[in-house]
């Protein structure tokens, strides 16, 4: 029996104008998640944001911040798993923005605040205990280190700060975690993406 053709996107515009929707567990609690193209991994959960999420520790008073947030799976899960805590989602896109604060009401979590930001530029002053960030690969090295900095300067003493990124850079960023926060640990290694940590010292 042959496959049944798929219909040309023009077609279909109106199932493509629909969310799409999936389920998945993260940090041990289940999610329902609403996205639309054009965001990043809108179908799964990514490759890089699992692999983090697997390496990762939250405190359950952790004040976090998920910095590219997308449509909020990273940042959402720590709110979950810190319930005494909070987590600040930013992401420069007002649709993932409005998609992540779509997804917390949708799984009833309200200890989150999220904004349209520009990395912390608009993030009010405030001290966060965890940081955590899904490293966009095709950016320049001024402006990572400008990131990196802009984040040491909100983390509080002790405050840990987690990355994944393209394995490809995990030399560089050994190297800039030196520099800026003084230490580096990695703390997971895959065949395509590496968690790495910062602490604030």
């Amino acid at each position: 029996m042959s496959k049944q053709a798929k219909p040309h996107p023009l077609e279909d515009i109106d199932r493509l104008r629909q969310d799409l929707v999936f389920q998945d567990t993260l940090l041990g609690h289940p999610f329902t998640f609403h996205t639309t193209w054009g965001l990043f991994s809108p179908k799964a959960i990514d490759e890089g944001t699992r692999l983090l999420l697997d390496h990762l520790e939250v405190k359950p008073d952790d004040r976090a911040i998920d910095l590219g947030c997308g449509y909020g799976p990273l940042g959402l899960a720590i709110a979950k798993a810190a319930p005494q805590g909070h987590c600040t989602l930013v992401d420069k896109d007002f649709v993932a923005v409005e998609y992540a604060q779509k997804n917390a009401r949708l799984n009833g979590i309200d200890n989150v605040e999220i904004m349209l930001s520009n990395g912390l530029q608009h993030v009010p002053p405030r001290t966060f205990s965890l940081a955590v960030t899904n490293l966009p690969a095709k950016a320049n090295k001024e402006h990572y280190y400008l990131f990196f900095l802009d984040i040491r300067d909100r983390l509080e003493p002790g405050g840990r700060f987690y990355i994944v990124v393209i394995s490809g850079l995990r030399q560089f960023i050994a190297r800039a975690f030196e520099e800026v926060f003084g230490n580096h640990r990695k703390i997971k290694q895959g065949k395509t993406y590496t968690v790495a940590l910062a602490t604030k010292t």
